[in-house]
């Protein structure tokens, strides 16, 4: 795939970062996200540093991230048990048809 460099901007520091054609918006948007939740880390007064602004972002974003995995992987246990029920019901439902027309 063809890639494409873009210039981002992260709490004032430009950044030139590759990615593949046509992900610039969503490359745009996550930068915007990130910047956002630095800022509003760094103005945490629990965080002493930049730094320990970086990783409290970092493992807060992890955390959503895993949790959205586990929600993910929940809903498709619970797709696949409804979508056997559904199959078991149609083919109760046409073998109970093929009986009564015989």
């Amino acid at each position: 795939m063809t890639q494409r460099t873009v210039e981002i901007n992260i709490i004032d520091r430009k950044l030139k970062v590759t990615c593949p054609i046509g992900q610039e918006s969503a490359l745009l948007s996550a930068a915007a996200e990130l910047t956002l939740r630095l800022t509003k880390a760094n103005k945490s007064k629990s965080i002493a540093s930049p730094e320990q602004a970086i990783l409290m972002t970092a493992l807060n974003l992890t955390n959503e991230l895993l949790a959205a995995k586990k929600k993910l992987k929940v809903e498709q246990q619970e797709n696949k048990r409804r979508i056997a029920l559904l199959q078991s019901t149609i083919e109760q439902a046409i073998s109970t048809t093929s009986k009564k027309q015989a």
